[in-house]
């Protein structure tokens, strides 16, 4: 009996450990094997500062607030500017509405955060990066240098293969100057 009980016990150590070493990857948002939803509020630290200077710890929240997708986002991007081509063949254009908070943790608080469009990268549901697209968003374009406390909510475009139902969209501080603590956030585009 005493045998049985430790095999036991064994299982459950292991069953218990492997659980709890796979937590921090079941965290929506986390990686590309489990994207968030939207509408799904992330946050994640970013540290601010360049060279030799003091690095701030801020703050950020994101979430993907709208997806359009095929002729309506077409539709929008082709309102936007009149030098906006359509999509090429077997394409679709995404727009993604996304809230992005800033907040300084402690003082001075005067990092400012550069946040630009080419943080914001599409992936195939099979984690292959699609080619940055080149047209004017409808108005505003995620683009904006923040300022601790403040909040900003902008439009991304994104192309992706037609018959891809969950093409994914990263952000990536690092891709600015600043450094994503935790890594990069992770949303599926539907």
């Amino acid at each position: 009996m005493k045998g049985a009980s430790l095999h036991y016990f064994l299982a459950f150590l292991i069953i218990f450990v492997l659980t709890v070493s796979a937590a921090p990857a079941q965290t929506p948002g986390s990686s590309p094997a489990n994207p968030a939803p939207a509408g799904t509020l992330l946050a994640g630290i970013i540290e601010c500062g360049q060279g030799y200077t003091s690095h701030e710890l801020y703050d950020m929240k994101i979430t993907l607030v709208e997806v359009v997708r095929g002729e309506e986002a077409w539709k929008r991007i082709a309102r936007a500017s009149s030098s906006n081509k359509p999509a090429s063949a077997g394409f679709d254009y995404i727009l993604a509405r996304v809230r992005f908070e800033y907040h300084a943790r402690g003082t001075p608080g005067l990092c400012v955060h550069q946040l630009l469009p080419g943080q914001f990268t599409a992936y195939s549901a099979d984690g292959d990066e699609y080619k940055a697209v080149s047209v004017v968003p409808p108005a505003p374009e995620m683009r904006k240098d923040l300022k601790s406390g403040e909040t900003f909510e902008g439009w991304l475009a994104l192309m992706v293969a037609r018959e891809d139902m969950a093409p994914l969209m990263s952000y990536s501080a690092d891709k600015g100057g600043a450094i994503a603590h935790g890594g990069g956030k992770w949303f599926v585009l539907r």
